[in-house]
């Protein structure tokens, strides 16, 4: 089945660099507010992903994310933000990009063009048949991606994707493939854009949804979430006060205590 590749599809506007820079601004927000109405039309496609996800976690798995470019970085990106937020290990979910830590900030050349790496780089976390890998393409054609999942296949690891492009080979590979289709970008082939916008809206859905699912939110509040600055921790301590109706003082001290707001709790639930 041949591949459409939409993200490299002509930009529906010309001449650019004569526009004004209002006239700019109103056209790439134009070109933004169709991402959410094509993240909406995936929802049952990561409803799927995210159900597999978490009954992975439950029985004791991780969660990668494994991407080139800025496909990867969004996957660190998001994994990075679980560990503050909701008090989770930083080992359970873990963000891979092609060409390792340096491509975090810098382009490696030719390094999501390895079909081999992927998995190699997979390894290094001791990867197995209890984790499930999703790994991220604008394009959905990334070697390093698509060999990365393959191999997990062939071991019998559970796999998903995130794609902007139909029939991609990347979801034909994956077990639970998304294909979010956002149309030509405003700069042809320019996949930071909406494509990189409609994938950090599919991770935020996984990410909070799984740690919902598990249990690192109550009611609408991060009561795990780590006391990293002051910011945080007057959250915190506004969180003890409306749950144990005590003052600001008294919250701060027992909140300070007990390390998170889970805790301050369940120590005075009675």
């Amino acid at each position: 089945m041949s591949i459409q590749k939409i993200t490299e599809e002509e930009s529906s506007y010309q001449h650019l660099e004569k526009m004004s820079v209002g006239d700019l601004l109103t056209h790439i927000n134009n070109e933004d507010k169709k991402v959410a109405g094509a993240v909406e039309k995936a929802l049952p496609q990561i409803e799927s992903l995210v159900k597999i996800v978490a009954d992975k976690m439950l029985a004791g798995g991780r969660l990668f994310y494994i991407g080139a470019g800025t496909s990867g970085r969004l996957g660190i990106l998001d994994a990075s933000e679980c560990p503050p937020t909701f008090g989770v290990s930083p080992n359970l979910i873990i963000g891979i990009i092609a060409g390792g830590n340096k491509a975090i900030t810098s382009a490696v050349e030719f390094a999501e063009d390895d079909a081999e790496q992927g998995w190699k780089d997979l390894q290094q976390h001791t990867v197995g048949d209890k984790d499930i890998v999703i790994g991220i393409a604008a394009s959905g054609t990334t070697p390093y991606v698509i060999g990365a999942l393959q191999k997990c296949n062939a071991h019998e690891i559970v796999t998903g994707s995130i794609c902007c492009n139909i029939n991609a080979p990347l979801s034909e590979v994956a077990n639970y493939p998304v294909e979010v289709i956002v149309g030509p970008e405003f700069i042809t082939g320019s996949t930071r854009m909406k494509s990189g916008t409609a994938q950090k809206l599919i991770l935020n859905m996984i990410s909070t949804t799984l740690m919902i699912q598990l249990g690192r939110v109550e009611n609408n509040r991060m009561v795990n979430m780590q006391l990293t600055n002051e910011k945080l921790i007057d959250r915190g301590v506004r969180m003890v006060m409306d749950k144990l109706s005590i003052g600001y003082v008294a919250a701060k001290e027992l909140l300070l205590q007990s390390g998170s707001v889970k805790k301050t709790l369940e120590n005075h639930s009675s």
